[in-house]
């Protein structure tokens, strides 16, 4: 399994263009397509068990209704997350962080989990995503990497789990960005492509900091990214872009 400074291309939420998003059906075929690394979003259940899912709401992304937070696990387990996509996909499940873990280690796919909380629960998700992920990961295996835009979020994962890699996410680059990221003891920084400019990513390079980039599909904007420094981008489509670069 290569390390994170290593990898290039990121599959966002798994190859989330061809199979439904933050699902073991959209980490397989990632693999499959070549990738080396995964972009996950972890969040809690009612009962603080640790899914992945992105939304607030099951609606989206599954054939539930109303807030994640108000499911447990058994009642997300119940939910079909794959026929929304495509009907080769239903029966499809929401993973639990465990199941994904199995997966992305037998696999060879480097995680970067985003810590994703509903609302009013940075803290607890951050401290419990952080623990398991330091709990249920190889030790053998490079570490994995936990972001999240939650300031409140990222401290609560580093207390519970000092030895984990952290990056600092934030959709447009504020001009204190040099001493949050600091502040929360980020190796990182990810920021969204279309706010991103060359001179931004020169000084975040100067920084000593990596740089990656949301959401990244077309194969001549990621050129240019990485023509500027950028480390890593996360794309849907993981095999379009690793054929270009």
């Amino acid at each position: 399994m290569q390390d994170i400074a290593q990898i290039r291309v990121i599959a966002h939420r798994g190859a989330s263009f061809y199979a439904p998003e933050n699902t073991l059906a959209a980490f397989e075929l990632a693999a499959e397509q070549g990738a080396a690394a995964i972009e996950c979003d972890a969040k809690l259940t009612r009962d603080g068990k640790v899914i992945l899912m992105h939304d607030d709401k099951v609606d989206r992304t599954t054939s539930g209704r109303g807030a994640a937070r108000r499911f447990d696990l058994k009642a997300i387990r119940d939910l079909d997350a794959g026929a929304w996509f495509a009907p080769k996909y239903r029966g499809e499940r929401v993973p639990t962080l465990d199941e994904a873990m199995a997966l992305w280690a037998r696999r060879g796919l480097f995680p970067q989990i985003e810590i994703k909380p509903c609302d009013g629960r940075a803290e607890e998700t951050g401290k419990i995503v952080a623990r398991e992920t330091a709990k249920l990961w190889p030790r053998d295996l490079p570490r994995p990497l936990l972001s999240s835009f939650s300031m409140r979020a990222l401290e609560a994962a580093r207390e519970a789990a000092p030895g984990l890699p952290r990056a600092w996410l934030t959709e447009r680059l504020p001009k204190d960005w040099q001493n949050r990221a600091e502040r929360l003891g980020c190796v990182a920084l990810h920021c969204s492509r279309k706010h991103l400019t060359e001179a931004h990513a020169r000084r975040i390079k100067a920084a000593g900091l990596a740089l990656r980039c949301y959401t990244v599909n077309e194969p001549a904007l990621a050129k240019r990214l990485f023509g500027w420094g950028v480390d890593s981008v996360f794309t849907d489509c993981p095999d379009r872009i690793l054929a270009a670069v």
